[in-house]
């Protein structure tokens, strides 16, 4: 499979916007195997490259739980990437990289436990030192968040982020493992917009703190562009001017400028992306609420079939039931809804439908729903409704992942980046 380091690559990029080509890269979450199916058909047909951002919700340590992507491990996600690579016939560029890696990042971490900081820490480390033995390529060093305190200041974010890095450092040159690459910031995942004179500071003193330590300069720094994911609509407002200004700030440090969140934004302000600057932009919970919704409108050709020779699969009852019962369903609540009961969801149809949309891919390795998914695409099939009723989930996805290859002007990129680097 063909790569180029992370800095290489963005050197051919800027090549690419000097002749007039500007891009802005696709971070995909890879919340569930079909989402990882469809970007190798999607990313093969329109020849770009695979930025796969795993959280440590979604790919973590058996130690602290495995993930809820299929329950895997960073050594888990990473030969099974390979294989369905292998499996698709892909042969273009691909980076494993780790989303908001630190400490407290894993749900329970902030939620449940609230561990002191060293126990934060030392699990973050041990985490990131998995990505590397992996064969992760980018790692998003997050320590932004504490919940003991709310979101961390600047001088703390740096300085925890600046001992990972060396910790990092240390273990990647003592294992002969090669470089990689890195993305820090300061993002507050509460929403917002990251003032442009806090966010030239934080570059300042944050490169300062680099060089001191003989550290290699992030290749990614993150900022808010107003943009906020809450279930299955993006409640924030992108700030277009907001957006070109954090990324000329980024660009004059020679670093690409990220954005998180960029699920549901609306077309018009996907496109400008590329021209604004912004370097790659990350999109996961959208794709996830897509294969969800394909999985309840086959359940629904289901549930319209009238016979009494099928047993039905009950899986949208089932996928309530389980959503439900999980911790997962509230992550993705607006703020001001956090406290309130599965009773008064139950009441709120419109609601209780977006939150099984955007929390469906957490549980879609559960027995229970494998077994209902399994009955459910067997009953299509039997009555003639779907030959495949997987290869429509796919083309649902696929449709999402479309959306941000055409407005980020990705289509042939790969190829371009080649020719540029030759």
């Amino acid at each position: 499979m063909n790569t180029l380091t992370i800095s290489s690559l963005r050197k051919a990029m800027r090549n690419l916007e000097e002749k007039g080509h500007y891009t802005t890269l696709l971070g995909i979450g890879p919340v569930s195997r079909n989402v990882i199916r469809a970007s190798f058909e999607c990313a093969k047909e329109y020849d770009f490259p695979l930025f796969f951002i795993a959280t440590r919700n979604a790919v973590d340590l058996y130690e602290f739980g495995g993930g809820y992507l299929m329950g895997w491990n960073q050594k888990d996600f990473s030969s099974n990437i390979k294989r369905m690579a292998q499996e698709a016939c892909f042969k273009g560029f691909m980076y494993l990289c780790r989303d908001h890696g630190g400490p407290w990042t894993r749900e329970e971490e902030e939620k449940e436990f609230q561990f002191r900081e060293k126990e934060a820490m030392d699990r973050a480390k041990l985490s990131f030192v998995s990505d590397l033995e992996s064969g992760f390529t980018l790692l998003h060093i997050d320590p932004t968040r504490d919940p003991h305190v709310g979101m961390s200041p600047f001088n703390v974010v740096i300085d925890r982020t600046l001992e990972i890095m060396e910790f990092i450092e240390e273990k990647r040159k003592k294992s002969g493992l090669p470089s990689v690459g890195y993305e820090t910031g300061t993002e507050d995942i509460r929403g917002g917009t990251t003032d442009p004179k806090a966010f030239r500071n934080f570059i300042d003193k944050f490169l300062n703190a680099v060089k001191k330590r003989n550290l290699s300069y992030p290749d990614f720094i993150v900022g808010q562009t107003g943009t906020l994911v809450r279930l299955c609509r993006n409640m924030g407002k992108f700030d277009l001017e907001r957006a070109h200004e954090l990324a000329c700030i980024a660009r004059q440090y020679g670093i690409g400028f990220k954005e998180h969140n960029a699920d549901y934004l609306d077309p018009v302000s996907l496109a400008r992306h590329p021209e604004l600057g912004i370097t790659a932009a990350n999109v996961a919970p959208e794709f996830g609420a897509a294969e969800t919704r394909a999985y309840l409108e086959i359940a629904e050709m289901e549930e319209k079939v009238n016979s009494n020779r099928i047993h039905y699969s009950k899986f949208r009852s089932l996928l309530t039931k389980i959503i439900l019962e999980s911790r997962w369903w509230k992550k993705w609540l607006p703020y001001d809804m956090q406290h309130i009961t599965i009773e008064k969801v139950k009441q709120n149809s419109q609601l209780l439908d977006e939150i099984i949309h955007a929390s469906g891919h957490y549980v879609f390795n559960n027995p229970q729903i494998r077994e209902a998914r399994n009955k459910l695409f067997e009953n299509i099939r039997s009555f003639g409704i779907l030959d495949d009723p997987n290869g429509y989930v796919l083309g649902k996805i696929k449709v999402h992942i479309e959306k941000y290859i055409k407005a980020f002007n990705l289509k042939g990129l790969t190829s371009l980046l080649l020719n540029t680097n030759q």
